[in-house]
């Protein structure tokens, strides 16, 4: 039996996780996969947020102690990460000197180490595996254009979608500022759009 659970820092993510990445993972051999948003389970109107790094951390053991057969990892936005002062993230500051493709590597090391340092040899440490996403969610989107516009409802964007898509190496490069953030970008192309229901796969 292997359980995941997936902290994540925002609804978009919370959804993705429970209602469309669980069903992959189902498929690989896991039996339990939820996402827990960021913060106190009781006060869900104050959760969510990239939080400082010692309150995340904070959650992460809480997690692996209490249930020592389960799997946790982090979906958080490299982008929105604190890079300084107490709430600032191991490795952030330093990725920032670093070639794209290796700044999510760097702080999923040092995230990794730190758990390691605060658990000592227990090895609940090993069943943490942080995952860093280079920007926000709305990047995923963006690795299949076609598929996103019809998700939407507007098949009639893929075109200007892909044309987003092309200035870019990958879709998680697809960020420059934060008027420019993929949802940004989306905002541009979809009236009305709203972040928390965007995720939402169509069903041929």
């Amino acid at each position: 039996m292997t359980r995941l659970l997936v902290h994540v820092e925002g609804q978009t993510e919370e959804t993705f996780v429970n209602e469309v990445l669980a069903e992959h993972l189902y498929e690989n051999g896991y039996t339990v996969v939820g996402a827990r948003l960021f913060g106190n389970a009781r006060q869900r109107a104050r959760r969510g947020g990239v939080k400082p790094w010692q309150a995340v951390k904070r959650d992460v053991i809480r997690h692996l102690q209490e249930d020592d057969g389960a799997v946790s990892t982090l979906m958080v936005d490299y982008y929105a990460m604190p890079k300084s002062g107490d709430g600032a993230w191991p490795g952030r500051d330093a990725a920032c000197a670093l070639a794209h493709a290796n700044k999510a590597a760097l702080i999923q090391d040092q995230l990794y180490a730190d758990i390691v340092g605060e658990l000592g040899s227990d090895l609940q440490a090993a069943r943490f595996v942080p995952f860093v996403l280079m920007h926000e969610f709305e990047a995923l989107l963006f690795s299949d254009c076609v598929a996103f516009a019809k998700g939407v409802g507007r098949s009639d964007l893929a075109g200007a979608m892909q044309l987003v898509r092309n200035q870019f190496g990958s879709p998680e490069e697809i960020n420059d500022s934060p008027a420019t953030a993929p949802s940004k970008r989306v905002e541009l192309l979809i009236e009305g759009y709203q972040k928390t229901f965007v995720w939402k796969p169509c069903r041929a």
